[in-house]
């Protein structure tokens, strides 16, 4: 039972897999509508994964010796969000419906249980998920075939997935374990979207964008000149407020002035996200950075005035040969989690700088990648300040080396430029650590695997 009742959410407790449009059928073309989407309710979706950690929350309260019956209200449930779109997921010669070949996948992974006892201050955590990257916690929501760029259709299928949520944040949950009624509240935090999915939730611009970043409000070039010093500032309120001027224009500026007031904020935020970074695409965004300097030092670029299409094959080849012959490590056509962990360790750059001339850029690349491996553990463990402390407190001090490096012996690369992964490791990875205590455990990893 909710109280107060969820609105906007049907009051009948026997349901199943339902429709995921949830009557939008007149909104959708092209599509015989009923076959485009399945889901769970979301509220029957959270009651039935509790009722599967039942015997994990009994245990949490005995282990801290907590009196049960006592112990019927004041429960806090920390929920991640993750929705990731898949690629080809055509039948091979199937005669179904036509439906889009792409899909889009919703899950959820509860993160933590806590209560707050009279007379205490905070919240004593009485459950935590131990592997919350694994596909064995995530639980799907939601199965859509759409394209996740589809911006419309997405909106209308998970539009009632949001409804759902705010009505839950608004209510409490009553619900037996253990024998007793407790009453539950939920907090739900959307950190498991790669940032394509992130932009197009918030209403930012696509990543191309001169706004490099779904944290802070800096453009590609002031990223590119001051590497290091930003802090969080956007938020989704702030991001509904920008497209409301955006929308009305209040000051009559021109669209390039206003583009600016905004920071890029040019569509109607839908879902919101927590700002945050996912640590597999960083791994993967920087690592094919990282592959990309190999390339150039090979090519000696940092001498050379731009090296024509056929030079930048053979560098490329060259390197991927090598790779090849010393580490077992097959070329990819576009980067993945596997590659990049195996392409960022000292092992690749020792077998890289064999082909690269000079000792003094040899030295370079190893410092630089030195510099990433004290860095990388801090967004990638699940518990920074347990796992790696020292890496936690070097940080800062890390990422201005690594940011020094990169604006004097690679500046050829970063005059003026960035990546949005790289600008966001060495900007904003502290302050998110600080705030949320991980950034691996908020990563989008379990759902990919689910995808799988």
């Amino acid at each position: 039972e909710w109280q107060p009742a969820l609105k906007n959410v049907s009051s009948s407790w026997d349901v199943g897999i339902i429709d995921g449009l949830s009557g939008w059928t007149t909104s959708v073309d092209d599509v015989p509508a009923d076959t485009i989407s399945r889901r769970f309710r979301y509220d029957v979706a959270l009651v039935s994964a509790l009722k599967d950690l039942e015997e994990d929350i009994m245990e949490g309260l005995r282990e801290r010796e907590l009196d049960d019956s006592m112990c019927t209200s004041g429960f806090t449930v920390v929920v991640k969000e993750s929705c990731d779109g898949m690629g080809d997921v055509g039948e091979k010669h199937g005669s179904g419906p036509a439906v889009p070949e792409k899909a889009v996948r919703f899950s959820f992974t509860i993160m933590s249980i806590s209560i707050r006892v009279e007379g205490e201050d905070d919240g004593i955590t009485i459950f935590q998920e131990q592997k919350p990257n694994s596909e064995l916690s995530c639980r799907p929501l939601c199965l859509i075939f759409v394209d996740e760029s589809d911006h419309e259709t997405l909106t209308a299928i998970l539009g009632p997935v949001v409804a759902e949520r705010k009505a839950m944040i608004e209510s409490r949950l009553i619900l037996s374990v253990g024998g007793l009624l407790r009453s539950f509240r939920f907090f739900f935090r959307g950190t498991g979207y790669d940032e394509k999915m992130v932009r197009e939730m918030e209403g930012l611009e696509a990543s191309g964008s001169t706004y490099i970043c779904t944290l802070c409000d800096s453009t590609r070039a002031e990223a590119s000149q001051n590497m290091v010093l930003h802090s969080i500032t956007r938020s989704h309120d702030e991001n509904l407020e920008r497209y409301e001027i955006w929308r009305t224009n209040p000051f009559s500026e021109s669209a390039d002035e206003l583009r600016d007031r905004v920071k890029g904020v040019s569509a109607k935020p839908f879902m919101e996200t927590q700002p945050t970074l996912d640590a597999l695409h960083c791994d993967i965004g920087n690592a094919t950075e990282f592959y990309k300097i190999f390339q150039d030092e090979i090519g000696e670029v940092y001498q050379k005035s731009n090296p024509s299409r056929e030079e930048r094959r053979r560098w490329r080849s060259t390197l991927d040969k090598h790779l090849r012959k010393n580490l077992k490590l097959k070329p990819v056509m576009r980067m993945n989690g596997n590659y990049a962990r195996r392409l960022m360790t000292r092992e690749a750059v020792e077998v890289v700088c064999e082909l690269v001339l000079s000792e003094e850029r040899r030295e370079a690349l190893r410092k630089l990648m030195d510099l990433y491996l004290q860095m990388k553990p801090v967004w990638r463990s699940t518990r920074p300040s347990q796992d790696c402390p020292v890496q936690l407190c070097q940080y800062s001090y890390n990422s201005q080396q690594f940011a020094d490096l990169l604006s004097t012996t690679f500046k050829y690369r970063y005059d003026g430029k960035i990546t949005n992964y790289l600008h966001k490791t060495l900007a904003h990875v502290p302050e998110i650590v600080e705030r949320d205590g991980s950034i691996g455990a908020w990563a989008s990893e379990g759902n990919e695997s689910g995808n799988k």
